[in-house]
């Protein structure tokens, strides 16, 4: 192995790190504006571990999907959320858990590692290779941080986020599999959750006029009228 080769492993595996540190900073978060910081930190490493692979396996294709996601989660998303929803919404401070924020990082790190302990049997059935170690179990434990992140907030904009971080834990970890991931794909998939995005912000918005909160928990128990 290379130096050249060897320095982009590492700094793939240091991109990884921050990742999921990122990922742990989105559920230890207790604004929603600084939720949404660590989702735009956790969505640069993604594109910088793209961009890393790219230029590891010298193909376009990683780097051309890293490019996208650039664009779209830490651009787009968030000067869209900007424009659409109220200010005092990123000043609020976030109180609505199910589980307090220590537990929460407490179990956090469990699911840190069961992503771990999954990721083995793929990267035995796959073959020795230095992206598949440092990607898919990131990658996995990622995705898991998200659900968890969707499960115990009870914010419309937080759980937003935990849905977007499941995509990116998805994604961090689809790279190191599917490498020759077409362009015209990743494209579609980021317009699909543009639409998502606008159409949450928009009811989010929408919840918060009304209500004055964007407490979701209580729509649960709605029901419709007997006619």
């Amino acid at each position: 192995m290379n130096i050249n080769l060897s320095l982009l492993i590492n700094l793939n595996a240091l991109a990884g790190g921050l990742f999921i540190i990122s990922a742990f900073g989105i559920v230890g978060s207790r604004q929603i504006g600084v939720c949404l910081k660590f989702f735009i930190l956790e969505s640069l490493f993604l594109s910088c571990s793209a961009f890393l692979i790219g230029m590891e396996l010298k193909s376009l294709h990683p780097i051309g999907v890293g490019l996208i996601n650039l664009i779209t989660k830490v651009f787009l998303i968030p000067y869209m959320l900007k424009i659409i929803l109220p200010s005092t919404i990123y000043t609020k401070r976030e109180i609505n858990h199910i589980i307090n924020i220590p537990s929460s990082l407490i179990i956090s790190l469990f699911l840190t590692i069961i992503g771990w302990f999954l990721a083995i049997p793929l990267i035995l059935a796959l073959g020795p290779d230095p992206i598949l170690y440092i990607n898919l179990p990131i990658g996995i434990s990622g995705l898991l941080l998200g659900a968890y992140t969707l499960t115990v907030r009870r914010e419309a904009l937080p759980q937003l986020i935990g849905i977007l971080a499941m995509e990116n834990g998805a994604f961090f970890a689809g790279i190191s599999l599917a490498r020759d991931l077409s362009v015209i794909t990743e494209l579609a998939a980021a317009f699909d959750i543009l639409v998502m995005v606008f159409v949450v912000a928009v009811l989010t918005r929408k919840i918060h006029e009304q209500t004055g909160t964007t407490f979701v928990g209580i729509l649960k128990s709605l029901k419709e009228e007997a006619k």
